[in-house]
């Protein structure tokens, strides 16, 4: 028998060495308060059973779903655009945020989700609030020093106002930097705004409104174009279903 058995260490090369377009797509999902809401949108996608409970029980920070072809991965929802960018996650959701904030060029944006609806706004001690704050005593200063962990929004925002920021970065707990002296003013993510109360701040400007979106990376969606419009169809069909 002439047979020729292929070896066992090219055997073995040739499966690492599989071809990336068979490896299941990587969709990045943030802890915390977006996760809660996507819940729901992800099990009409048909990726989970029980949206509220992904990752429950484990302390793994990626693990399958329902569909063979599509991992998830748990990451803090600043880092999602990151992984997406670098191509560590072909697709994921995050916060409008996150994306004015990094601007990444690598990124596309195909939908907007209507979840996790908040703002990013400018606060500053009750005290200090005056009716027309930011067209007042804001406007009135060239140099601000400004609390947050948006030094890139906070920086272009007050540009366009002629006002140099001073930006002290800190990545939570930004509603202590005034009454420590540590800023006059602070930029931060706000939803109902009792955190700023009971603070003792009070929100003077809203800078921008924010929702979360599924991203997408662009050299991804030219090398595997097929697979990811089909889940970026899946997202689209189950927040149609939501509103019909």
């Amino acid at each position: 028998m002439n047979a020729v058995s292929e070896p066992a260490s090219e055997s073995r090369d040739n499966a690492q060495h599989a071809p990336l377009n068979d490896a299941p797509l990587v969709l990045a999902l943030p802890k915390g308060r977006i996760l809660k809401a996507l819940g729901p949108v992800l099990e009409r996608t048909g990726l989970f059973q029980d949206g509220s409970a992904i990752g429950e029980g484990t302390r793994s920070l990626r693990f399958p779903t329902l569909d063979p072809k599509v991992d998830v991965v748990r990451v803090r929802s600043f880092d999602v655009a990151t992984f997406v960018a670098h191509g560590g996650a072909q697709i994921g959701v995050c916060g409008a945020d996150v994306l004015m904030e990094f601007d990444y060029p690598d990124i596309y944006a195909p939908l907007d989700l209507g979840i996790g609806g908040c703002r990013i706004s400018i606060a500053r001690p009750v005290g200090m609030a005056g009716q027309n704050d930011d067209h007042d005593k804001t406007a009135a200063s060239s140099h601000l020093r400004v609390a947050t962990k948006y030094p890139t929004i906070t920086r272009r925002h007050f540009a366009a106002k002629g006002i140099n920021a001073e930006i002290v970065h800190l990545h939570g707990a930004m509603e202590l930097a005034p009454t420590l002296d540590m800023a006059s003013v602070i930029v931060d993510l706000v939803d109902t705004g009792s955190t700023l109360k009971a603070n003792g701040l009070r929100e003077t400007d809203v800078i921008a409104h924010v929702t979360s979106r599924l991203i997408v990376n662009r050299v991804a969606l030219k090398t595997r174009p097929d697979a990811i419009r089909a889940l970026i169809e899946r997202f689209r069909d189950a927040l149609q279903e939501k509103t019909a």
